[in-house]
């Protein structure tokens, strides 16, 4: 395996097709979204890594400021940005209650989600899904997206439940504005 992630090295999905970048999800960067278990930019524990690279697939803690009044639901979305295909892929992707202001460390499990979390599809499956970035392939950056949204999540009319689609359909579906967002990004290397 490391030789294949030395032959990717400089193959990426990069920044520009996150859900940050969306342009339904565009509103001011107002959020100031922090873990008491890894700072912006550095490296994220092992045990909020994924099984098979030797975590335990637990979410960190996060925290964030308040939202602005009106805000109806927040939508966390977690990307790995540095995977070596055309567009990132979402470790996890929630609502929560906009009267939130944390999760504890494993907040995000599949099985036993925190009171206020609503867990979407993500690419990976349902819940959290720790970094696994294939050996040899350099950092992967993970970047944890919190939106506040002035209208729930919903689908188009007659169209599945936003605990349905797949996550670009879901994010695509977000029609109310944006009124603040804040983003956090780990690193994990094997």
């Amino acid at each position: 395996m490391t030789l294949i992630g030395r032959l990717l090295t400089n193959r990426r999905a990069g920044e520009a097709r996150m859900a940050w970048n969306l342009p339904g999800l565009s509103g001011p960067q107002t959020l100031t979204l922090d873990s008491r278990d890894f700072a912006d930019g550095a490296a994220l524990p092992r045990q909020h890594a994924a099984r098979a690279a030797g975590g335990s697939d637990t979410s960190p803690h996060l925290a964030w400021t308040a939202p602005p009044p009106g805000a109806a639901e927040l939508l966390l979305v977690v990307e790995d940005i540095d995977v070596p295909l055309p567009r990132p892929v979402a470790h996890c992707v929630a609502l929560l209650d906009p009267a939130l202001r944390h999760l504890d460390p494993g907040a995000l499990d599949a099985h036993r989600p925190g009171a206020g979390v609503r867990l979407l599809r993500s690419t990976i499956g349902r819940g959290y899904h720790g970094p696994a970035p294939i050996k040899g392939h350099g950092p992967h950056a993970y970047v944890f997206q919190l939106f506040a949204l002035a209208a729930p999540v919903a689908g188009a009319p007659g169209a599945a439940p936003p605990d349905w689609p797949r996550p670009r359909a879901l994010l695509a579906a977000v029609t109310g504005p944006v009124l603040a967002r804040g983003r956090l990004t780990g690193t994990y290397e094997r």
